[in-house]
């Protein structure tokens, strides 16, 4: 017979109750203050609600009525530079959090509603009906509050999304040699959600200083959590990935309270990530002011027995209980903060015209200017003002035949060198003396402690860099072994680290360096071997370049490296082993952004191509004599920085275009490219634009198929003989 021995957690999980006695023994101002934020926060959301009902709130109003004691509780204990962020439904939070920022210590009584504490109330107001006024400037809305000043660092619209960016805040926080911590918070619907599991993973490997709180409000939009996971106590999670963990009723704000000050506890002595499950409820629906037995997934019933554990209420009646306030002086301030929003509404609103008695509108003034609808998708680059920019042509340093890889390697070094900010993250860049290519040696020999080896999980660690960079203390450089695996962590390259800056306002710099090989040719498959070009560059808050040669390499990582932007360098495997020209002791330069390089010239032909694709193009028109053409190397291909200067030029030339890229015609980046150069020089093309691609299915297995399927030399030999015979 097998022995059987029962295994135990290493850490502890833990259900706290509040007693009697810690509600005797709470601190009066601890309790009048979350009661009076409460109050604060349920008539704001109650008025947000009202507003939704007269169609003045644009989008959703994800209301957090009932659950304003897990909010209360859990910030309170918090400092200015502890950080929080949120999900869709964050409102109660992000006005805990700003509330905590702008009040002065403890109070006698129920806290003032003073001038600080309005101005957090009309602001958020503002900034969920889409106005100027608001935190983001009307661009966040409901989902995208954010108040970095406050330590309020983002809501999110995606489920789970923002919880691998506070990983990345948190880590930031434990670098920069302080005790602040992150609390990350999200719903039930998000704890069974892969960039969840694997940010917990991630946190409790580096001991991150971060509160993954769990709102548990029963359902994800209508869905009950015991028809989601098997194990409906949340916190349970924990167990699996050593964190310690706490589950509380949500319904009552000490228990959440006392439990947030026992994870503080245990993060602040620097002893790693802790788990809170807070038991609560929304009294409404997903969206707005209709309670769920209206749309048949929840009975009154059991919303009567949720309603009738009120936290507020609970509050109330213990503070009067102990005779910390009076019932007159808890309706005077509730009465006070409904007044207050009424008095901000007004301030926004004004009668429609033509409408019906009593309709309103928002007033004119109030919506943002429709020129900002752009403004701040990226940065004006203002921070590379002052560059020392080079060609290889007029470079005045040493120049010697440079291995690619080797270049890769020595610029990061260097950057680390002179920049104690960048760190460098990935899987496996710590370990084969310099990673799987060798593109971090020189990194680990000179700082082996800021080369972090992570687990292979690209949506965790893709949405930590994320996060520092967001934050801004530290600069990223993030890399993915292929550039494939940018799907499996599309999320966070997509959804947060490109929209972060234009969604929360437009100001707040997001300096974010993604590193990824391309490795068609190399017989590693579909799943290996695509170019992500023409999908990259559909996403305008991203940067993209492609050096073609060592000498660019330094140059373009050097400026990526000093962008406020994130930037996507995409590097080809091809090119790793090969020497070209590069500096042989001179790392500092930079290349412009926006300027591609012309490689040939002549006036038959204007060719255009990036990465490897720019040798085989030299190779071909080698071989083509007759068509003497400018190659343009673009080295820099997203919209906003694509040289259509030097495109312009050479068009009006040659009349004629070629764009060569290797990948496949699905995710092709020439198709865009072709397009807008057609809607832009129409008029001075006297041929279609040509184009030579890969075929439509990604590269596989077979060295036949996949040598079929992607293009080389002589595919763009063969285009020219065509161009030359027409």
């Amino acid at each position: 017979m097998p022995s059987r021995d029962t295994l135990t957690p290493s850490s502890p999980w833990i259900e706290l109750s509040a007693s009697a006695d810690d509600w005797n023994a709470a601190d009066p101002a601890l309790l009048l203050g979350m009661l009076g934020q409460g109050l604060w926060i349920r008539a704001f959301e109650e008025y947000v609600l009202e507003l939704a009902g007269q169609g003045l709130i644009h989008g959703p109003a994800h209301s957090s009525v009932g659950q304003e004691g897990g909010a209360v509780g859990s910030v309170l204990p918090l400092r200015s530079d502890d950080f929080v962020n949120g999900s869709h439904r964050g409102h109660h939070q992000f006005l805990a959090k700003a509330f905590g920022h702008v009040l002065p210590g403890k109070s006698e009584g129920l806290p003032e509603l003073d001038e600080n504490v309005r101005t957090v109330l009309r602001r958020t107001l503002a900034e969920i009906c889409g106005l100027a006024d608001g935190f983001c400037r009307g661009r966040g809305g409901s989902m995208h509050l954010q108040w970095r000043e406050a330590g309020a660092m983002g809501t999110n619209a995606i489920v789970g999304g923002g919880v691998p960016q506070a990983a990345g805040f948190a880590w930031n926080q434990l670098h920069a040699g302080t005790d602040a911590v992150t609390v990350t918070y999200f719903g039930d619907g998000a704890v069974n959600i892969g960039s969840v599991l694997e940010t917990f993973n991630l946190a409790a490997a580096w001991r991150l200083p971060i509160c993954f709180f769990i709102e548990n409000n029963q359902y994800a939009v209508s869905t009950p959590v015991s028809e989601a996971t098997a194990e409906p106590r949340l916190s349970a999670r924990g167990t699996g990935f050593n964190i310690p963990s706490w589950r509380v009723d949500g319904m009552n704000a000490l228990a959440v309270n006392l439990a947030m000050n026992e994870a503080l506890e245990h993060m602040r002595a620097g002893r790693g990530p802790t788990i809170i499950e807070a038991d609560l409820y929304r009294y409404f629906h997903q969206n707005g002011a209709y309670p769920g037995s209206a749309f048949g997934y929840r009975d009154k019933a059991e919303e009567k027995a949720w309603r009738d554990r009120d936290a507020l209420e609970m509050l109330r009646a213990n503070i009067i209980r102990r005779k910390l306030a009076t019932a007159r002086e808890v309706t005077a301030a509730q009465k006070q903060v409904a007044a207050v929003l009424q008095e901000i509404g007004d301030s926004l609103l004004e009668p429609a015209p033509g409408g019906k008695p009593g309709q309103r509108r928002i007033k004119p003034a109030a919506w943002p200017d429709t020129t900002f609808v752009d403004v701040g998708v990226r940065g004006d680059l203002s921070e590379l003002d002052g560059s020392r920019y080079e060609e290889a042509a007029t470079f005045s340093g040493k120049l010697e035949d440079r291995r690619f890889i080797d270049v890769v390697s020595d610029v990061i070094g260097r950057r680390m060198e002179t920049d104690e900010r960048i760190i460098v993250l990935g899987e496996d860049v710590n370990r084969l003396k310099g990673g799987t290519n060798g593109a971090t040696k020189r990194a680990l020999e000179l700082f082996p402690d800021r080369v972090l080896g992570t687990p292979i999980s690209e949506n965790a660690f893709a949405g930590l860099g994320g996060g520092m960079a967001i934050d801004g203390r530290f600069r990223p450089v993030v890399e993915f072994m292929y550039a494939d695996f940018m799907w499996v962590a599309a999320d966070q390259l997509f959804n947060q680290v490109a929209k972060a800056r234009h969604m929360f306002g437009g100001d707040s710099a997001v300096p974010f360096v993604l590193r990824s090989k391309l490795a068609a040719g190399t017989g590693y498959g579909s799943q290996h071997s695509m170019d992500p070009a023409g999908i990259l560059t559909t996403a305008p808050g991203l940067r993209v370049i492609a050096p073609s040669n060592p000498f660019d390499y330094v140059g373009l990582m050097n400026t990526a490296l000093a962008c406020d932007d994130p930037v996507v360098v995409l590097e080809h495997v091809d090119l790793y082993q090969t020497t070209g020209t590069g500096p042989a002791d001179d790392l500092d330069y930079r290349i412009p952004v926006g300027k591609a390089a012309l490689r040939r010239r002549g006036g038959d032909l204007t060719v255009i191509s990036y990465l490897s694709m720019v040798n085989h193009c030299i190779e071909a028109l080698d071989q083509v004599p007759q068509i003497q053409a400018d190659l343009i190397d673009l080295r820099w291909l997203d919209r906003a920085s694509l040289d259509w200067g030097t495109i312009e030029e050479s068009i009006k030339k040659t009349n004629r275009a070629l764009i060569v890229e290797q990948g496949a015609r699905g995710t092709s980046y020439g198709g865009w490219l072709a397009d807008e150069i057609q809607r832009r020089f129409f008029d001075w093309l006297d041929a279609p634009i040509e184009r030579v691609t890969g075929g439509e299915a990604s590269p596989s297995i077979s060295k036949v198929l996949e040598r079929a399927a992607i293009a080389r030399t002589e595919e763009v030999v063969s285009a020219l003989r065509d161009i030359a015979s027409k």
